[in-house]
């Protein structure tokens, strides 16, 4: 089998990673061995964070919820509880989006969560 040189396939297999480096600090960008070990821990870092920004959205719409709900004298989790109670199913994202952009609506649901609390306790 004769022999095959791979200098064209290597070098432009190196210059693709040494693209993707580009911006990192140091020898992270110029130095193929660094360089490549950085782009897969970062893809790896990407992939992960992918996932977990899903969560970190959850965990502002809670904030972004229990700040809103504070000053009308409940918690997150009783006004949740509460609008599930009443029969009102809305997901925290459009909940925190009603929080901050309508404090009117807002306000009504969270007199429908009382209602709701009230009306178990009596129950």
């Amino acid at each position: 089998m004769p022999r095959v040189k791979g200098g064209i396939v290597a070098r432009k297999r190196r210059k693709k990673t040494l693209k993707l480096a580009k911006g990192y600090f140091g020898s992270k960008h110029l130095l193929y061995k660094t360089a490549h070990e950085q782009v897969m821990k970062s893809l790896s870092y990407a992939y992960r964070d992918r996932k977990r920004r899903k969560g970190d959205f959850r965990k502002l719409w809670i904030a972004r919820i229990n700040a809103a709900v504070r000053p009308h004298g409940l918690s997150y989790s009783r006004f949740m509880n509460g609008l599930k109670k009443a029969n009102i199913t809305l997901n925290r994202k459009v909940l925190a989006d009603l929080a901050i952009h309508d404090e009117a609506g807002f306000a009504a649901l969270v007199g429908a969560a009382k209602e709701g609390l009230q009306s178990s306790a009596k129950a």
